[in-house]
């Protein structure tokens, strides 16, 4: 074998051996953007779990105490325009999570004024009904706290795999993901006023 041989198999070997490597970054960058995909489903599943609470604790509420009907009214609307925003997976933006964020701290809200409003009424409060819906909804938001923060790590760990050399001379065609980012006023701790006498 002549010189200029050994250097062609030499370049047709290293050619091949980037295009391998190239074409498993690839396929590990869409591995990361399917689990990223995987985890904005969990969260729209524990917000949904949510959704599916709240006919059941309106029905106990409405049966349990003579309720202020503007409360609950809120808390059914907002359970509404939560159920009316939904999001591409596929076209995951900022914009889109937004929206979606809006209208779940919309709910939020309602549910948090709802839950207060209830404080004054004994009967609903000594409700075993009602007490076993507060824990469920309760365990919801956790639920839905850690599905956000694995969806966060699902995007770090793709974000940072399609930025970081040499892996991001094969991410062409990748965005990076958006993150679920906390409302804002979120870091203030909420004021607790007891109505002791």
């Amino acid at each position: 074998m002549g010189r200029g041989s050994i250097i062609g198999i030499a370049i047709i070997i290293v050619v091949a051996m980037f295009g391998f490597y190239g074409c498993n970054k690839r396929n590990g960058f869409i591995e990361m953007r399917e689990e990223v995909k995987k985890q904005w489903h969990q969260v729209e599943n524990q917000y949904q779990r949510r959704l599916d609470l709240i006919p059941n604790i309106v029905s106990t509420v409405e049966a349990e105490a003579n309720f202020e009907k503007s409360t609950l009214t809120a808390v059914v609307e907002a359970r509404s325009k939560a159920t009316q925003v939904k999001v591409d997976v596929d076209n995951l933006d900022e914009a889109s999570i937004n929206k979606f964020k809006a209208a779940q701290s919309d709910l939020s809200s309602a549910l948090s004024r709802l839950l207060m409003v209830t404080e004054n009424y004994p009967n609903l409060k000594s409700s075993a009904a009602f007490s076993e819906l507060r824990v469920e909804l309760e365990g919801c938001e956790n639920r839905i706290s850690t599905e956000r923060m694995r969806y966060n790590d699902a995007c770090k760990e793709f974000n940072t795999a399609i930025q970081k050399i040499p892996g991001s001379f094969f991410a062409w065609g990748f965005t990076q993901s958006p993150y679920f980012e906390a409302e804002v006023g979120a870091e203030n701790a909420p004021k607790v006023k007891f109505d002791i006498k």
